[in-house]
């Protein structure tokens, strides 16, 4: 996997997996492809993100928007095994406690 793709997976009836990279590059396409499962698969709970190997300031935005997204169709999203990268962003932006 070359470090501008990603991938989403449903590992979990209730899971929707983040994988690969989530950055500036892959952030738009990452964010319409994760909206779409989550519309498709109502029953998702849970984005894992433990398959991320690089994120950057756009990943965050994009995992934000995808709780947003969540949010405004009435459903909690909650976000497991954030790599220590994505939550260091998180800290210094002051939106830990979002995720």
């Amino acid at each position: 996997m070359s470090a501008a793709s990603f991938q989403l997976s449903q590992p979990a009836p209730e899971t929707l997996a983040v994988s690969g990279a989530l950055t500036f590059a892959t952030a738009g396409d990452a964010l319409g492809a994760a909206r779409s499962e989550l519309d498709s698969h109502r029953d998702v709970a849970r984005l894992d993100l433990s398959g991320l190997g690089t994120v950057d300031s756009a990943g965050l935005a994009t995992v934000l928007a995808l709780l947003a997204h969540a949010r405004s169709q009435g459903r909690t999203l909650a976000v497991t095994q954030a790599p220590a990268g994505l939550l260091a962003l998180a800290r210094v932006s002051g939106v830990e406690a979002l995720l």
